[in-house]
């Protein structure tokens, strides 16, 4: 009988502690939000870049497929083979700052 009060009390833990959890996660993410909208634009557009790169950094991320894998290397012998056509990333993301 006692095991079975104790399983009981266990079990009723588990969720309360997930739960606290998740309220607790989404109180932070409710905070970010709010301190990322008080950021400039361009600052908040320098933020997601910072997001981006630290996941793209992990190892394994997120995998190509193969068509994707191709559409790059389709666009980088593109590149190489007509480098006075395109632009730079920092000349686009000039072109796009100048524009706010």
């Amino acid at each position: 009988m006692r095991r079975a009060a104790r399983r009981s009390a266990n079990d009723h833990a588990s969720p309360f502690v997930a739960s606290s959890c998740f309220d607790i996660m989404a109180a932070m993410q409710s905070e970010l939000t709010e301190q990322a909208k008080k950021l400039s634009i361009p600052d908040r557009i320098l933020l997601v870049e910072e997001i981006w790169d630290s996941i793209a950094e992990e190892n394994q991320a997120f995998e190509l497929t193969d068509a994707q894998k191709r559409e790059l290397d389709r666009r980088l012998e593109s590149a190489r083979a007509n480098p006075e056509q395109g632009r730079t990333w920092d000349e686009i993301k000039a072109e796009f700052m100048k524009s706010r």
